[in-house]
């Protein structure tokens, strides 16, 4: 049992889970504007999720203690470092369109963890994005829905249309919502000039906000020029779920709610697409 419960560890704490979730969400856009699932794009994303949200979350602890770093986290750097090589062996299969935007959104993602400009605009001696006020959660947005959307579809050399920047803004809130039950259980521990959301406004309506974030989300659905009823329904159950588990959100939260059952809400929603389809 021990075995196991390090293995599933290992899965969430090196990124593997919220790759697949990043995965998921670029496949669900292929299958939503019928484009054709290129394989290589897929791979690219998964290795980039690992690579780049290990960097974020470990930079500074093996910046700071390298020398005497614990076994875990060693294992994690080295698998890091095979995935950043499979990142470049992909890379270099990928059309040059796609890697110039992939790169905006990689700067994004190194200067979130890499001090860059000055302290007056930090709450810490951090100096890096993740360290302004009020601004984490909608960085992540911005770049998961960049990664999922808009990648995917000029990669498959999609003209962009009014669908397609409406999925993208739904990809946004999604992932707002989705980050919402992190922000609750990490209350806690914040520091208070981070101005997360629910240490801004307080925790019942931070869920009022995520409740009305997912009405948003799916009315939005409805404006789109071409609507797919199990598309639809696929939208629906999933918001559902999200609701849930954003209204039963806790500071006090099991450890694995967020970090498994929250962030794997997206490969949900890719099965119960393909189920359906």
């Amino acid at each position: 049992m021990g075995l196991i419960k390090q293995i599933f560890n290992f899965y969430i704490n090196s990124s593997i889970h919220v790759a697949l979730a990043v995965c998921s969400l670029t496949w669900i856009t292929l299958i939503e504007f019928q484009a054709p699932v290129d394989k290589t794009l897929l791979f690219f994303i998964f290795f980039a999720s690992v690579t780049g949200y290990n960097f974020v979350k470990y930079f500074g602890i093996a910046k700071f203690h390298h020398r005497r770093l614990a076994s875990w986290l060693k294992t994690i750097q080295v698998f890091s470092f095979f995935c950043f090589l499979f990142l470049v062996f992909y890379a270099l299969k990928l059309p040059m369109k796609t890697l110039l935007y992939i790169v905006g959104f990689g700067m994004l993602t190194f200067f979130y963890a890499i001090p860059f400009l000055p302290k007056r605009f930090f709450v810490d001696k951090q100096q890096n994005l993740r360290s302004i006020g009020g601004l984490k959660i909608y960085l992540i947005a911005l770049v998961w829905s960049g990664v999922t959307v808009f990648i995917p579809l000029i990669n498959s050399e999609f003209q962009l249309n009014t669908d397609a920047f409406i999925t993208g803004f739904q990809r946004y809130m999604y992932v707002i919502v989705l980050m919402l039950p992190f922000e609750i259980r990490d209350l806690r521990f914040d520091n208070l000039k981070l101005s997360t959301v629910p240490q801004k406004i307080g925790v019942i309506n931070t869920k009022a906000v995520g409740v009305i974030l997912l009405l948003g989300l799916f009315a939005l659905e409805l404006f789109k020029d071409e609507l797919n009823l199990v598309q639809v329904l696929a939208l629906g159950v999933i918001l559902l779920c999200t609701l849930t588990l954003v209204v039963l959100a806790t500071k006090n939260q099991g450890k694995y709610y967020s970090s498994f059952w929250v962030e794997g809400l997206p490969v949900l929603w890719l099965i119960i697409l393909k189920i359906m389809i």
